[in-house]
């Protein structure tokens, strides 16, 4: 069974830094790709960013670009996402998904965990 638990998020001030975990469990982690979406309140699934299996290759969304970085540490079986001068429209919930995606009818498809609350305010 596919297992995906997300933590790390909280209150943070607008310009200020959170770093979330996602550890994993269920399949074989190291060769799959995995994925952050995030969901504001009344608005649909946003991608965020994916990362390959093997090199570890990263993609993001031009709204975090340069501001969020995903990494992955197959030994511990977590995705992790830092996030880096936070905006208030960065305020979601963050979802880590097993496999990659840029569509949002995909990454709804995809497994994923319970997630993680980030608010941004000041």
């Amino acid at each position: 069974e596919v297992q995906l638990v997300e933590s790390g998020g909280g209150l943070v001030q607008p310009g200020g830094s959170l770093r979330l975990s996602c550890v994993a469990s269920g399949f074989t982690f190291s060769s799959t790709s995995m994925s952050w979406v995030r969901q504001a309140p009344g608005k649909g699934l946003e991608w965020v960013s994916s990362i390959s299996a093997g090199s570890g290759t990263t993609v993001y969304a031009d709204s975090v670009k340069g501001r969020f970085t995903t990494s992955r540490d197959n030994a511990k079986n977590t995705l992790y996402l830092q996030l880096n001068s936070l905006k208030t429209d960065d305020a979601a919930m963050y979802y880590c998904a097993k496999g990659s995606c840029r569509t949002d009818i995909y990454c709804n498809l995809l497994p994923r965990g319970q997630g993680t609350q980030v608010t941004v305010s000041s």
